[in-house]
């Protein structure tokens, strides 16, 4: 199975082709440019150096939110033009479970954390089972303090939230605190396309006309909600 993975949530944007459980080929930026100025150029280099067209693929993975608003309204209109253009199937990923299984070898909780601003972050735990990441909680907006009253177990953070915020998390939680390496700290395409294969498996693909983006938080101080859209998580 052939899927592209898209990843434009954070300031750091990726896309990638993974073939089954072989990344084919992957295209990472990390500039302080807009994600629209760079990913049709990054998704046309990775089909070609994966030696595929896009009617060749089975389906397109994309992150879904929580993260810039900005971003995943690029991400999304993106792969839903080109599920359309080229009738793919289109599978929605959440940014924070693809976020998580970047840790499939841990053996600790798992929270990615990503800055939500506003004094907030975008969080969720997560224990890792048979190579897979289950929920132990739903995604939400949260401040640091509020997130860290709520963890009483040896937990591996991770994520840009996990970095701005590292000062607080080890002085609340000390040596039950632990942080994934740098390089795992943003969301990743090829993870994104990996979860996708594995929802795509089992049916899960949505109708791109009707998909949403996961907010969880509205862009007024005051007026938080959970804005999933109509897709299967």
């Amino acid at each position: 199975m052939r899927v592209l993975g898209i990843e434009t949530t954070t300031m750091t944007g990726s896309v990638a082709v993974v073939t089954d459980s072989v990344v084919a080929a992957s295209y990472l930026w990390n500039v302080r440019s807009v994600h629209s100025e760079r990913l049709m150029v990054a998704i046309e280099r990775v089909l070609s150096d994966a030696s595929i067209e896009l009617g060749g693929l089975d389906g397109v993975a994309v992150s879904i939110g929580p993260g810039s608003f900005t971003g995943l309204r690029i991400g999304l209109s993106t792969a839903k033009g080109l599920c359309l253009a080229a009738e793919l199937s289109l599978v929605p990923v959440p940014t924070l479970d693809a976020l998580a299984s970047r840790l499939l070898f841990c053996t600790h909780q798992v929270c990615p954390m990503l800055d939500a601003r506003k004094k907030q972050v975008y969080a969720c735990l997560y224990d890792v089972q048979n190579g897979e990441t289950r929920r132990l909680s739903e995604p939400v907006a949260i401040s640091p303090v509020a997130l860290l009253k709520g963890i009483s177990r040896t937990t591996v953070f991770l994520g840009n939230g996990a970095s701005l915020y590292r000062e607080q998390i080890v002085k609340a939680l000390g040596e039950r605190a632990s942080f994934a390496p740098a390089e795992l700290n943003h969301p990743d395409a090829a993870t994104v396309a990996r979860l996708g294969i594995s929802r795509l498996q089992r049916g899960e693909k949505v109708d791109p006309e009707s998909l949403e983006p996961m907010y969880l938080r509205g862009p007024d101080v005051g007026k938080d909600r959970s804005k999933t859209g109509q897709h299967n998580l």
